[in-house]
């Protein structure tokens, strides 16, 4: 059933994961070094994975031998952890390196965009919001990273630095309280 508000919601907290703003400069650090980076072909391979693990994401864990609640938890933690590293501007997760060949798919696709906080997002968010809602909200946000993509050298100019640094900042105490709530949603 659709509903805006889940939508909206869930639109937010991916847009939070995802950072593709926060992302640009690696962008557009990757296009110096490399030319060319295929915006299409990362945000497609971005949303396969995204859906592949919000309807096999449980199968998966089932494996494991872990439950959907165990995992909400953790991917609550990993998205507070992001959303710190957005906040105070430090690093606690590393991004490797790609190269010249694969540049749209790594790491731009995975893990810029469909990256281990992004699983963890959709799998917690399918605890809460209904799976068309959750589409609904990846498709968006592919969208959006499809558009920043194409224009990050114009975004670069517009925006500037400064800019994009205020963005982080915002996001990350936006998905510092999303966090949080689903946190206590398990408690």
């Amino acid at each position: 059933m659709l509903n805006f508000k889940e939508i909206i919601s869930v639109s937010l907290i991916l847009f939070s994961v995802i950072d593709i703003l926060g992302s640009v400069p690696i962008v557009i650090d990757l296009r110096k070094k490399l030319g060319h980076v295929q915006s299409g072909k990362a945000t497609i391979v971005a949303g396969v994975i995204m859906i592949v693990f919000l309807f096999l994401g449980e199968s998966i864990l089932k494996l494991f031998g872990i439950d959907v609640a165990s995992f909400a938890i953790a991917g609550a933690i990993v998205m507070f952890l992001i959303g710190m590293e957005m906040v105070l501007g430090i690093v606690l997760f590393k991004h490797e390196d790609a190269s010249a060949g694969s540049a749209s798919i790594m790491p731009i696709a995975f893990p810029l965009i469909a990256g281990a906080g992004t699983m963890t997002t959709l799998i917690s968010l399918k605890a809460e919001y209904q799976t068309l809602n959750i589409i609904i909200g990846v498709v968006i946000n592919l969208i959006l990273v499809f558009v920043v993509l194409k224009t990050c050298g114009w975004l670069e100019r517009k925006i500037g630095q400064a800019g994009f640094s205020i963005l982080r900042k915002v996001f990350g105490i936006i998905l510092l309280a999303i966090s949080i709530k689903l946190f206590k949603n398990f408690f």
